[in-house]
């Protein structure tokens, strides 16, 4: 009988995701997008097209779902709505000519809001991870 292991680290991040507060799921998210647009990047530099695409659509998909799930009772939050819908039309634009300077544009403005998030959530009494504490870069 063939016993059938789990991946350790799907293990792990899967446990991550599951005991994160709500704030800290929105920073994963930030870091998600974070490394999906740089890999479109990447894909973009090496003219690898599907690549590209798929990426970008990752970034899009963790816009979409900020976008939706804002908590419009909050004064800020159409604030974030007009970045998200920005960001949105910039990855649009993007993902039709491949360009990689809006994709650097996208980027320095996920790094932006991920770094807003981390104050607010400062700001806030929030437990930040160590890992966000003295590093403002996402991993590829």
């Amino acid at each position: 009988m063939i016993m059938n292991k789990a991946n350790p680290y799907a293990q792990y991040a899967n446990n991550k995701v599951m005991s994160a507060s709500g704030p800290e799921l929105t920073l994963m998210l930030y870091e998600g997008a974070i490394k999906f647009c740089n890999r479109a990047e990447s894909a973009v530099e090496k003219k690898d097209i599907q690549e590209a695409h798929n990426n970008i659509r990752k970034v899009q998909n963790i816009v979409t779902y900020l976008r939706d799930t804002l908590n419009m009772s909050y004064a800020t939050a159409k604030d974030f709505d007009n970045i998200y819908a920005y960001l949105d039309r910039r990855l649009v634009e993007a993902n039709l000519r491949k360009d990689n300077e809006i994709l650097k544009e996208i980027n320095k403005h996920l790094h932006s809001v991920r770094d807003t998030w981390i104050g607010v959530m400062k700001a806030n009494n929030v437990p930040v991870p160590n890992s966000y504490m003295n590093n403002s870069t996402a991993a590829v």
